[in-house]
């Protein structure tokens, strides 16, 4: 059986790999149209910035141990233009001709570059391949740059800012959004924004390229940024083209069904190139993401092989570095809930990292979506350390279809130097079971300014700092007080995270009182939210 795999990226060297466990004899091809192929992609940022200081590091396989370990033939410098479905060939651009019992389209996805006025393309970069990369690091030695403008605001764009700055550089981000890192909601943004900015990185917001001067940057409002060196991160488009030219289905991606097949049987796709199935929503979307490329290569391989194995939809899980922060993900965030229309329940905790009394322990903010059935719709958070940890507890949740009753049920691993015995995960249900059992009513950032705030804290934390307009019951007086808390408004109680706020707030229900809230984060996530905002307004 002769199999050529075009892309020698995650997905086509994972199906190259798997194939040949599977099948010593099978005739394997991939076809790369760079002189790379198993390249540590997400680790590219880092290499810029020297934190990975072995160019050979960045090669996950090399071409020599494709040949040796799994007898595949690779060809460098290939590029594929044409696919002749009926006659099951592939034309190459050098007008060799290759025949194949199976296809395998991996081509990725490649960066997209707006053709802007009197942009100097010498000086500006994108970064998917090594090659982009060593180009970036030579251009900044060479030419000894000092002014750095990084141009998107997602995962890579985020990455390239921090380790341009790391590297001395003079950093700027521009992102048309209103917030950087689209996956997450303001909230958790905000964590990321304030770091940014902390670290030097100036962030431009809410505002666009509409053309390059010489060393300048004007942007829509007027502004002008100047430069050395521009790292375009807008984002990626699929590599379609070959599929469309060959007659086969395609939306915003390639269409595949379950078991990784186009329209073509003897045809199949993985990685960015692919349309996937929304986890949650089972809407088709793109997910360019490295481990849902490496499993679909698997499965292809599996197909190919007669083990029938199929892809169960994706859940758009991701992790990433924003200097001394993590921020982490998974499933669906509340904006794209609110433009599908899909009801929700949301809240949002801080837990600690271990065991508050062990030495370093540091908080962690967590946003928890879910449905009146208790269903996870997603979660994201933000924190120094153990962030990932617990979004990955929640995503093995969320594959096997639970519930936040199973965030509540989850035995996870307790010694003081590494979380607590009732874990962020822990609580994080026991929150979201409270509110589906009418238990406390949450209110967030947004239900502040028409709320009668009390601050339930000490009355020495209220006097350090506290809500503008709130009024300072401390809990422990709340008893001998209520005659001075209203009936007939929305009463919002609040505290350092929400968990006094919340046992005031089954104190007052107790009592009577239906119009008692309590503000999930507390004020340390009013605070955060707050330098953001107030950070926001300065740029402008």
């Amino acid at each position: 059986m002769k199999v050529i795999i075009i892309g020698g990226g995650a997905s086509g060297a994972s199906c190259a790999a798997r194939l040949r466990r599977l099948d010593e004899k099978a005739e394997i091809t991939i076809l790369e149209k760079t002189n790379e192929i198993s390249i540590a992609n997400c680790g590219l940022p880092y290499y810029v910035s020297d934190v990975i200081n072995d160019r050979n590091n960045m090669f996950v396989s090399t071409a020599e141990k494709f040949k040796s370990w799994f007898n595949i033939d690779i060809r460098f410098n290939a590029e594929a233009v044409k696919i002749e479905r009926e006659s099951k060939r592939v034309i190459l651009s050098s007008g060799e001709t290759l025949n194949y019992d199976k296809l395998v389209l991996a081509p990725g996805a490649s960066p997209i570059v707006p053709p802007f006025e009197g942009m100097d393309r010498e000086k500006v970069f994108t970064i998917r391949t090594l090659s982009d990369a060593d180009r970036v690091k030579n251009f900044i030695k060479t030419h000894n740059s000092t002014k750095a403008v990084v141009i998107g605001g997602g995962f890579i764009g985020v990455e390239m800012a921090e380790n341009l700055a790391e590297l001395g550089l003079k950093t700027t981000l521009i992102e048309l959004q209103n917030q950087i890192l689209a996956p997450v909601d303001y909230e958790i943004a905000a964590f990321a924004q304030n770091e940014m900015r902390n670290n030097g990185v100036e962030l431009i917001l809410s505002d666009g390229v509409n053309h390059f001067s010489g060393n300048k940057i004007v942007l829509n409002s007027g502004k002008e940024i100047e430069y050395d060196i521009v790292i375009m991160a807008i984002g990626v488009k699929p590599e379609t083209a070959l599929a469309k030219d060959a007659g086969l289905e395609v939306r915003c991606g390639v269409v595949v069904n379950e078991f990784m097949q186009t329209s073509d049987e003897n045809i199949y796709s993985a990685g960015d190139s692919v349309e996937a199935e929304d986890f949650v929503t089972s809407a088709k979307t793109l997910i360019p993401l490295a481990g849902p490329a490496n499993r679909q290569g698997r499965i292809i391989a599996d197909n190919i092989a007669g083990l029938n194995s199929q892809y169960k939809k994706s859940q758009g899980t991701s992790v990433l570095k924003v200097f001394n922060l993590t921020i982490a993900s998974v499933g669906n965030s509340e904006k794209q809930l609110k433009k599908k229309e899909i009801p929700y329940c949301k809240t949002f905790i801080y837990g600690r990292s271990h065991a508050g009394y062990y030495p370093d322990s540091t908080q962690i903010a967590i946003k928890l979506l879910f449905n009146r059935e208790g269903k996870i719709l997603g979660a994201q958070a933000a924190g120094e350390d153990g962030v990932e940890k617990r979004i990955d507890v929640i995503s093995s949740v969320m594959r096997q279809n639970g519930t936040v009753q199973d965030l509540l049920d989850s035995e996870l691993c307790y010694a003081p130097p590494y979380s607590s015995a009732k874990d962020p995960v822990n609580i994080l249900g026991m929150n979201a079971d409270n509110i589906l059992r009418g238990l406390f009513k949450p209110a967030f950032y947004e239900d502040i300014e028409n709320s009668y705030l009390i601050d339930v804290r000490p009355q020495a934390v209220f006097n350090r700092e506290t809500i503008q307009g709130a009024v300072n019951i401390p809990i422990s007086e709340i008893r001998s007080r209520l005659n001075e808390i209203p009936k007939d408004r929305k009463v919002l109680l609040f505290c350092n995270t929400g968990h006094t706020s919340y046992v005031a707030s089954r104190i007052l229900e107790q009592e009577g009182f239906n119009n008692i809230y309590s503000l999930v984060g507390g004020i340390e996530l009013y605070k955060e939210i707050t330098k953001d905002s107030l950070s926001l307004v300065k740029n402008h």
